[in-house]
């Protein structure tokens, strides 16, 4: 089983299937969202997970796309969009252990900020993995 949580506690979930890929995103939507250079996110099935705290407050951040947060600490937990039916993407660092998953690959590496240095040689796409690209 698998668990994440936001800072102050208030939103929780679970998850007991297998997670479906791990990657670091550098879209410029993400970045602004996080106020990071970079996120981590795996993604899993919607039958695989739940919530398990208090549902999180939910932003539209373009059409047929969702952002679930805290509302009250402001933690970035999960995105779901229809370009993805059927799956969740969980933010990596808010997982209990988050130090047992390691992305896999780079998604949007075209929109990436020059100044961060990227020294893993994993495989970065410019789009996202859908695309033919990441």
């Amino acid at each position: 089983m698998m668990r994440g949580g936001c800072l102050c506690g208030t939103i929780r979930w679970e998850a007991n299937g297998p997670v479906r890929w791990a990657c670091f995103c550098h879209c410029e939507s993400c970045r602004r969202q996080c106020a990071a250079p970079v996120t981590a996110f795996f993604g899993m099935a919607d039958e695989h997970w739940r919530w398990s705290g208090a549902e999180p407050a939910v932003y539209a951040s373009a059409p047929d796309v969702k952002r679930y947060f805290c509302a009250t600490c402001g933690t970035p937990m999960a995105y779901a969009a229809g370009r993805f039916p059927g799956e969740t993407h969980f933010y990596l660092a808010a997982l209990d252990g988050a130090a047992d998953f390691e992305p896999e690959f780079h998604v949007h590496s075209c929109e990436k900020v020059p100044w961060l240095k990227i020294a893993d040689d994993l495989p970065k796409y410019p789009g996202s993995a859908d695309e033919g690209g990441a």
